[in-house]
């Protein structure tokens, strides 16, 4: 694979530097002579740099000055006529992705939906990845609602079933936040984090007891949830419930699931109906795994 060229990678840091703050619009970019000093490189890298990033609106060149940040907000939703702000970038993105799944999502897909050209999101989210990381922390910026229950256990229920009805309103979200052992920097759904904790806190567990029924409860209410982002593509892909799936299959499943191959699978949907809806896994489990919870607690109080 070919190295980088030096004028991207000098974009790619200026584009840092403006994007995370460090230079704010209006202020002076380092200018062509001062990149060959810093970078070493010829002049005319240093300009095919600063060329690059005016295309893309985050530098604007004022005569008797010089090269300046641009400044943000002037963007325009054509749809709406209103300014493009990072809260309405973030907003569509999860619109689109609670329609269409994070695979339909990217920057020119989005920036299409607001009307606006791909560049000009870049003034806003440097990147993909940092959109669905933004996407995921306006997600978590919220509690669950009423007075707080007595009890751990009560507590614990609340918390997952909140977490369960995100992963409901958002199938992508359960998958934007599945690497337990590589967490996404959210302080906003650390939020989650610290309330589990706290209900844990004072029964006598060590710990990397609370930490671990922490990690417990949420993988498994994302595991559950990934069945709803799956089932959400599904759908679309095919056009079918799954209830009219598994009617459009039951034949072949029927001809598969033999008693002679499968003795007691066979004869278990003979005993009465059974439909895999994923609300009552995800309460039967919640049960379960409670109740591992209350045997432990259990255990350090004797």
């Amino acid at each position: 694979m070919a190295p980088e060229p030096p004028y991207l990678r000098i974009a790619a840091e200026l584009r840092r530097r403006i994007t995370s703050g460090e230079l704010a619009p209006g202020d002076l970019v380092p200018s062509t002579r001062r990149i060959t000093q810093e970078w070493g490189v010829a002049m005319a890298t240093a300009t095919k740099a600063l060329t690059a990033l005016n295309q893309e609106g985050l530098v604007r060149a004022v005569p008797g000055v010089g090269t300046v940040v641009a400044e943000r907000g002037r963007e325009r939703d054509t749809t709406t006529g209103r300014p493009l702000t990072p809260d309405r970038v973030i907003g569509a993105a999860i619109a689109l992705a609670d329609t269409e799944g994070l695979g339909a999502l990217s920057m020119r897909r989005l920036a299409t939906d607001l009307g606006t050209s791909t560049m000009a999101l870049y003034r806003h989210v440097p990147n993909k990845a940092e959109l669905i990381r933004l996407m995921s922390e306006a997600v978590f910026d919220s509690e669950p609602t009423g007075p707080l229950p007595q009890g751990w256990r009560a507590q614990l229920e609340r918390e997952a079933r909140w977490l369960w009805n995100q992963y409901g309103q958002h199938p992508w979200l359960a998958r934007a936040m599945a690497a337990l052992t590589r967490p996404m920097a959210s302080p906003k759904a650390m939020r989650f984090t610290e309330r589990t904790l706290t209900a844990l806190r004072g029964l006598g567990l060590s710990s990397a007891q609370m930490l671990h029924i922490h990690l417990t409860v949420l993988s498994f209410a994302q595991g559950v949830a990934l069945a709803v982002e799956l089932e959400s593509l599904a759908r679309q892909d095919t056009g079918m419930t799954a209830e009219e799936w598994m009617t459009s299959n039951e034949p072949r499943l029927e001809a598969i699931q033999t008693a002679a191959a499968f003795p007691v699978l066979s004869t278990l949907f003979d005993e009465g109906d059974f439909d895999l809806e994923l609300d009552t896994l995800f309460e039967f489990g919640l049960t379960r795994v409670l109740d591992g919870v209350a045997a432990l607690v259990g255990e350090v109080t004797r």
